[in-house]
């Protein structure tokens, strides 16, 4: 094998020690600067005075581990736990025996109040002025739920509570109940996913997202952007019960229904089976009230009718048709004779014009009608000599001879 030479480049024919590659390593991490980071203690183990975590971006899934020797830990000013969103100055260390990189933290402070609020606030007009908050978009809730589903940590009181006084105002109502981290780096994520999950359901008829109160900052997972959202795109109701008065969490403002606390969530959700019996036999109580009231009025009403002069006796209205039809029949039988009477005034001067007119009369004063072949005879030529005629006469009919014509007497 080649000597090895220090300065020269690692090959395949002569390569570098492990010591060497981890101390390079080492002089060139050492020479990066201190930097401060935020993010959230994901955990925090105190041994011998040192502190050993690790903390977690507040948006993206990428942690580094973090140590805290004694002496640092001795000057910090405050308590630290899991959960807490801290401001911290590392600078890298790397370990050269065991090859490991870790985050020597120089100072660590808490995330300040004002600096939480101040972004919570920049979210909230954000998320106000796309509408998410306007109450147009709310979503009733049913007035019967068969399904509710809830959305809590798991053995919580909030469950407990939620279940019991729904149980107690409507023993048939039924539960599907998804678990998820109440508080710390996983609750964001896991209710988020609850509630993605039970609002796909179409046997859930409403979701409840419960937690038993909290500190601002363990409420905090409440005001997630990724989870605020969600909660505004279900289709399903959603009802906030995170239980704290001063700080409301943003899901609060994008719920169809606030809760103050998991008990009052149960008792707006699920109406009372024994006050919904007494409404509905209260609205029984008043139909029949209202049905009898009318029925009364149209009973004194036809009272009324019926003791009017006109419905005290029906004979009154045959009396009067009677009158009625005797001066009808009597009418009619003057127009009747007047119209006889003048069809036989008529019937006669048609008669005595039809008289004037037959040829009878003529007859009667001693004409005579002469026919030859079946025509009347109206000159001599009609009947030349020879010609057998018939002859009508007043009384009756001669047959003759035509003797031809001769002069007029």
């Amino acid at each position: 094998m080649a000597a090895f030479t220090p300065e020269a480049p690692p090959t395949l024919e002569s390569p570098w020690p492990v010591a060497l590659l981890s101390s390079k390593i080492k002089q060139y991490i050492d020479r990066l600067g201190t930097a401060w980071v935020e993010g959230e203690l994901t955990q925090w183990n105190v041994r011998g005075g040192n502190v050993y975590g690790k903390l977690k971006d507040l948006e993206v899934d990428v942690t580094i581990s973090i140590n805290v020797w004694s002496s640092v830990a001795s000057r910090l000013d405050a308590d630290f736990k899991q959960g807490d969103r801290v401001i911290a100055a590392v600078k890298p260390d790397y370990w050269v025996k065991g090859g490991t990189l870790s985050m020597q933290v120089y100072d660590l402070r808490h995330v300040g109040l004002g600096d939480l609020l101040e972004r919570l606030e920049r979210l909230r007009r954000q998320l106000a002025s796309e509408g998410l908050f306007e109450q147009a978009r709310k979503k009733p809730l049913p007035f019967l739920p068969h399904l509710i589903g809830l959305v809590t940590g798991k053995d919580s009181d909030a469950e407990k509570d939620v279940k019991k006084n729904a149980l107690l105002r409507w023993p048939a109502v039924q539960f599907r109940t998804v678990y998820a981290a109440v508080q710390g780096e996983r609750s964001a994520a896991e209710v988020t996913a609850a509630i993605t999950q039970l609002d796909a359901d179409p046997e859930v008829d409403v979701i409840i997202v419960a937690r038993g109160g909290g500190d601002f900052q363990n409420l905090l997972p409440f005001s997630d952007e990724t989870l605020v959202r969600t909660a505004a795109a279900t289709r399903t109701p959603l009802v906030s019960a995170i239980g704290h008065e001063n700080d409301r969490p943003l899901l609060d403002e994008v719920a169809d229904l606030r809760a103050s606390t998991p008990t009052d969530a149960a008792k707006r959700v699920v109406p009372d089976v024994a006050e919904e019996l007494v409404r509905v036999q209260q609205a029984r109580t008043r139909m029949q009230q209202r049905i009898t009231h009318h029925i009364n009025i149209e009973i004194d009403r036809i009272a009324q009718l019926r003791s009017r002069p006109a419905l005290a006796t029906t004979s009154w209205i045959v009396d009067t048709r009677s009158e009625e039809v005797t001066r009808y029949v009597a009418r009619g039988a003057e127009l009747a004779a007047r119209t006889i009477e003048r069809a036989e005034t008529s019937v006669r001067e048609l008669a005595a014009r039809l008289r004037t007119l037959s040829p009878q009369s003529t007859l009667d004063r001693g004409y005579a009608i002469v026919q030859a072949g079946g025509h009347v005879v109206k000159s001599p030529d009609a009947a030349p000599d020879g010609t057998p005629l018939v002859i009508t006469l007043a009384d009756g009919a001669l047959d003759a001879v035509s003797g031809g014509a001769r002069e007029r007497p």
